[in-house]
């Protein structure tokens, strides 16, 4: 990959500096996805040297819209800065998110960083079933990209107040009526499969979280058994059918959603996407992340 700078672990921990751990090992737990490994070794290793990578850019990012409105004579605006974060389903890109987001809100500079999910921008499932395109929720023509590239525009035009849908993984839908609203923060991190597959002049910062499609099938089969002791017993879940089913059989059903669905995505609209990330964190087959690739420019 040109014109990046890797790093394996070590050498990526070594730049960690003097960053202090701010995260318990109960808050670690309590970010940490359904079958994730993530440890405060992780943390620490991996994931200070990023937080003060981003802090340093969230820093220069301010410093450089001060000078601006001090040239032009204006009051101090606040523009939140934006940081893509995305990789195959099952990658542990979520947590990710959620790890940044607890490190970079304890960074004295930019307190207030809001999580935003690129699911609540999916259509509806009954736009979805009308269009006949059930079968394809997660690929691109699933999205209303209209509306996420408008959210995202407005997110970095400084308005006040901005709303994001809200997906709901128990419904398996859009939940009505219902949005999360960003009323200008320091960092909006911004997490989902496809959030460098269009326009991405609004990102400031983009990471994929990268991995061999093999160990990521196993890691999608085990959360898939891991639900069907947790989410799916609701019987309001989308997958409450799915709960009782044996051992065996979760195996096959939860390779053939891979193998039919997320494996395709992956190979012609995901993966696509990673050279276009400023950096790429790849992961082991442990979850533990081996290498780190940061772009020069």
């Amino acid at each position: 990959m040109d014109g990046y700078l890797v790093f394996d672990r070590d050498q990526w921990s070594a730049l960690r500096a003097a960053t202090p751990l701010t995260l318990s090992e109960d808050d670690i737990a309590a970010l940490r996805g359904i079958n994730d490994r993530l440890d405060v070794d992780e943390v620490a290793d991996i994931y200070l040297p990023l937080s003060r990578l981003l802090n340093l850019n969230v820093t220069a990012s301010q410093s450089l819209a001060r000078v601006i409105d001090t040239f032009l004579g204006r009051p101090a605006g606040k523009v939140p800065y934006v940081v893509a974060v995305t990789g195959s389903v099952a990658v542990g890109k979520s947590t990710t998110a959620r790890i940044l987001q607890a490190l970079l809100a304890r960074w004295p500079d930019h307190p207030r960083v809001d999580l935003v999910t690129t699911d609540g921008f999916l259509f509806p499932n009954a736009v979805l079933l009308e269009r006949g395109i059930m079968q394809r929720k997660g690929f691109p023509e699933s999205y209303d990209v209209d509306r996420l590239m408008q959210f995202l525009a407005d997110v970095k035009s400084g308005a006040g107040e901005v709303a994001a849908p809200l997906y709901s993984h128990q419904d398996y839908d859009i939940v009505p009526g219902e949005v999360q609203m960003v009323r200008r923060p320091d960092v909006v991190i911004v997490e989902g499969i496809n959030t460098l597959q269009y326009d991405t002049r609004h990102i400031d910062f983009s990471i994929y979280v990268d991995a061999e499609e093999p160990d990521i099938l196993d890691w999608y089969v085990e959360r898939f058994k891991a639900l069907q002791l947790t989410a799916f017993r609701n019987e309001r879940s989308y997958f409450h059918d799915y709960a009782d089913i044996g051992d065996e059989e979760a195996t096959v059903m939860a390779t053939h959603f891979w193998e039919t669905i997320n494996s395709p995505n992956l190979a012609d609209h995901i993966l696509p996407t990673r050279d276009r990330a400023n950096l790429i964190m790849h992961k082991g087959r442990d979850h533990r992340v081996e290498h780190v690739r940061l772009r020069q420019h």
